[in-house]
C-alpha cells in the first residue's frame, strides 16, 4: 500500500496556496492510457507548468486499479527524467482521483496513492452532503491527502458522471460546507457543464459562421462566493472548451458530433485571474485525440500500427495542453 509522497506526488494545498497568490488555475488533466499521461508529463514540463493528474472511477475501471498506480510512479519518474533531459526543473504533480461518489471509493484511492481525492455528493441533500464529505476529509487528512468537495450540480455526461439539469451554487450555503466538512477546494456551478455538448441550442445564440456561443459564466456567482469565504481555492469542473478545429476535423473524417459547444477560453481566463485556481479539462483532449486518430484512419486506411496513428495523437494533445497553461489558465512558468 504505497504513499503519495514514496510515488513523488504532491497534495494540492500547496499549489493552490501558490496559484491564489499568483493569479492562475493549476490545470487539471484527465487521462485513461499511456499517450494522455505522456502528453501531459511532456507539455507541463516544456511550460514547467504545476498539474494535477486526474483519474475518474471509470478511468480507474478502464485502466486497473493497481497498473495505475505504477502508471502513476512512471509519470513521476518520466518527468523528471524528461526535465532533465531538457535542462529544466522538475514540476509538482498530484494524483487526484475526479468525482468520487462513495466513502469506499475514496477510501481506495487514499490507500493507493492518491494524493487528493475529490468527494462529489452534491446528488445527495446538503446535510448529507456535509455528512459525505467531512466523514472523507476526516480520513484524508491524517495521511496528509487534500479533499475536494462540491455544491451545485453541472448537467451534462462526461465518464460516468451525468445529470440533466444544472444548479447553481447558492453562495449562501457555502460558508456553512466548507466549515463543517474541513475540505481543502471547493467545486461549484456557476454555468460550467460536462461533455462535448455543454448545451442545448435554445439556450445560445448563432454567430455569423453558424458557430453556437454559449451563455456566459455567471460571475456573480462566482464574485459573491469570494466574498463569503475569502482567498478560499475555488475549482470548475466541465471546463473544456471543445475547440471547433478538432470538431470541424472529426466530422471531416467521418464523425458525427452536432451542436458541440464549450466554454469560451476568454472566460475561463478570467476566472483563472479568480479565487479559481483549479481547472478542469476532459473533453478538449478527448476530442483532439479523435480528430487525429479519425484523419490517419481516412488518409491512410491501410494503415494498422496503433503508434502510426496514436503517436499523432499524443502530440495533438501535447500541442492542446501547451496552449492551456500558456494562454488560458496563464500557468506556465509558475511550477
Amino acid at each position: 500500500m504505497a504513499t503519495y509522497k514514496e510515488l513523488g506526488f504532491v497534495n494540492t494545498r500547496e499549489m493552490f496556496a501558490n496559484a491564489m497568490k499568483g493569479r492562475y488555475a493549476v490545470p487539471a488533466y484527465n487521462f485513461n492510457n499511456m499517450e494522455q499521461i505522456q502528453a501531459i508529463v511532456v507539455a507541463c514540463v516544456e511550460t514547467q507548468s504545476p498539474v494535477i493528474l486526474q483519474v475518474s472511477s471509470g478511468a480507474r475501471k478502464y485502466a486497473n486499479q493497481t497498473l495505475l498506480e505504477y502508471m502513476g510512479k512512471g509519470a513521476v519518474e518520466m518527468m523528471k527524467a524528461y526535465a532533465k533531459e531538457k535542462g529544466l526543473k522538475p514540476i509538482p504533480m498530484a494524483l487526484h482521483l475526479d468525482h468520487g461518489d462513495t466513502f469506499e471509493l475514496a477510501k481506495s484511492c487514499i490507500e493507493s496513492g492518491f494524493s487528493s481525492v475529490m468527494i462529489d455528493g452534491s446528488h445527495h441533500p446538503f446535510e448529507k452532503n456535509i455528512e459525505l464529505t467531512r466523514q472523507v476529509v476526516e480520513l484524508a487528512h491524517k495521511r496528509d491527502v487534500t479533499v475536494e468537495g462540491e455544491l451545485g450540480v453541472l448537467a451534462g455526461i462526461e465518464d460516468e458522471v451525468s445529470a440533466e439539469h444544472s444548479t447553481y451554487t447558492d453562495p449562501n450555503d457555502v460558508v456553512k460546507f466548507v466549515g463543517e466538512t474541513g475540505v481543502d477546494s471547493l467545486a461549484i456551478s456557476i454555468g460550467t457543464s460536462h461533455g462535448a455538448n455543454k448545451f442545448k441550442p435554445e439556450q445560445c445564440t448563432r454567430n455569423a459562421e453558424g458557430i453556437l456561443i454559449p451563455p456566459p459564466l455567471r460571475f456573480d456567482i462566482l464574485k459573491e462566493i469570494e466574498q463569503k469565504i475569502p482567498g478560499f481555492p475555488i475549482v470548475l469542473h466541465g471546463s473544456s472548451s471543445v475547440p471547433q478545429e478538432a470538431v470541424k476535423i472529426i466530422n471531416e473524417n467521418g464523425g458525427a458530433l452536432k451542436d458541440s459547444i464549450g466554454i469560451p477560453e476568454e472566460q475561463l481566463r478570467r476566472a483563472a485571474q479568480s479565487a479559481v485556481c483549479k481547472v478542469n479539462i476532459d473533453s478538449d483532449g478527448r476530442l483532439w485525440m479523435t480528430a487525429a486518430v479519425r484523419k490517419i484512419f481516412k488518409e491512410k486506411p491501410a494503415e494498422f500500427d496503433p503508434r502510426k496513428y496514436l503517436g499523432p495523437a499524443r502530440d495533438a494533445l501535447i500541442a492542446m495542453y501547451k496552449h492551456k497553461n500558456e494562454n488560458v489558465l496563464g500557468s506556465a512558468g509558475k511550477a
